[in-house]
């Protein structure tokens, strides 16, 4: 008879590139680090702007994207209101914040007559028809 072997729950894993890299925080970090170029490009059709200024400029920009897009919310009390989300890329809590904030779709299970007449009433005192 074979051998058993345990298969891992989550058997989902990232590449890494460089070890610190995953590809989709080495996309994030030279998205942002394009925004940095943009802004030097900018700022060099103003003025004289040195090699070591255009670090400057482009490395923040560059490191807030490897932070976005590396890591991860801790999974901790002292976090407060993110404590739910620990374990989950900031780059996956961004966009759902920006989707929620574009969409503002409220999805309600058991309606209840009270929530309809609340959410109706608001609605109209905001002018929204």
């Amino acid at each position: 008879m074979g051998r058993s072997y345990t298969v891992p729950r989550s058997a989902k894993g990232e590449s890494r590139i460089l070890y610190i890299f995953t590809i989709k925080s080495l996309a994030i970090t030279l998205a942002f680090a394009a925004i940095g170029a943009v802004i030097y490009f900018i700022l060099s059709s103003f003025m004289e702007v040195s090699l070591v200024t255009m670090i400057l400029i482009i490395a923040p920009f560059a490191g807030i994207g490897f932070l976005i897009g590396a890591t991860n919310i801790p999974d901790s009390p002292v976090m407060g209101p993110l404590r739910k989300a620990g374990g989950e890329n900031v780059f996956d809590i961004l966009v759902r914040l920006i989707m929620f904030r574009y969409k503002k779709k409220i999805y309600v299970y058991g309606i209840d007559r009270k929530i309809e007449e609340k959410n109706k009433n608001e609605k109209n005192r905001k002018g929204i028809v």
